[in-house]
């Protein structure tokens, strides 16, 4: 059962926003739900040498500067683990991910933390989590060959352990809002709420 969502809001726009309504109706499936909500349109600082050098520092070896570059890294990270299911709002900006969820992958996504590297390759760390994500696009068609977003958000999840993602898709807006929006809303009333 559903008790802890982790809210990912990845659209720039907060009125107005298709992903941010779908995100509201796929928790509203979910009563009781202690939900928290990293809204990203104001921006993630991007991951920068100093960081780097922190992140690979061993961590009984990290400087209080080095701790305090990791602190947002390791902020985002604890409400990862603490949360058994993840509702993202995933726009498709031009073909992709918005820059903001980029970021904060690159945040979140950390050898020894949430995946780690073994003889057999990758393995993600936050296992026994499920993912919901509200995708919105304008004309790019949701697993299209020009869909460089929900492959990418699918792989990155997977990366990290979270491998059960379902995908709510509200794409080619442009063409027919109305039966897109329709066609999102049943498939949200269709979402399993055990699982």
């Amino acid at each position: 059962m559903t008790s802890s969502i982790l809210r990912i809001d990845a659209s720039a726009r907060r009125d107005g926003s298709v992903s941010r309504d779908l995100s509201d109706r796929i928790i509203a499936r979910f009563p009781g739900a202690a939900v928290t909500t990293r809204d990203l349109a104001p921006g993630l600082p991007l991951i920068d040498e100093t960081w780097v050098g922190a992140n690979f520092t061993p961590e009984a070896d990290r400087s209080d500067e080095q701790r305090a570059t990791l602190a947002l890294s390791d902020e985002l990270i604890a409400e990862l683990k603490d949360a058994d299911t993840l509702v993202i709002g995933l726009p498709i900006y031009n073909f992709g991910v918005p820059a903001t969820l980029k970021a904060w992958v690159d945040l979140v996504a950390r050898a020894g933390v949430t995946f780690r590297y073994t003889e057999a390759g990758p393995e993600g760390l936050l296992t026994g989590k499920r993912a919901i994500v509200a995708v919105a696009s304008g004309g790019t068609e949701a697993g299209s060959e020009i869909d460089f977003a929900t492959g990418y958000i699918r792989h990155v999840l997977g990366f990290i352990g979270i491998t059960d993602v379902t995908f709510v898709t509200a794409d080619r807006l442009a063409l027919d809002m109305d039966a897109t929006l329709n066609a999102a809303h049943s498939q949200i009333d269709a979402l399993p709420v055990a699982a």
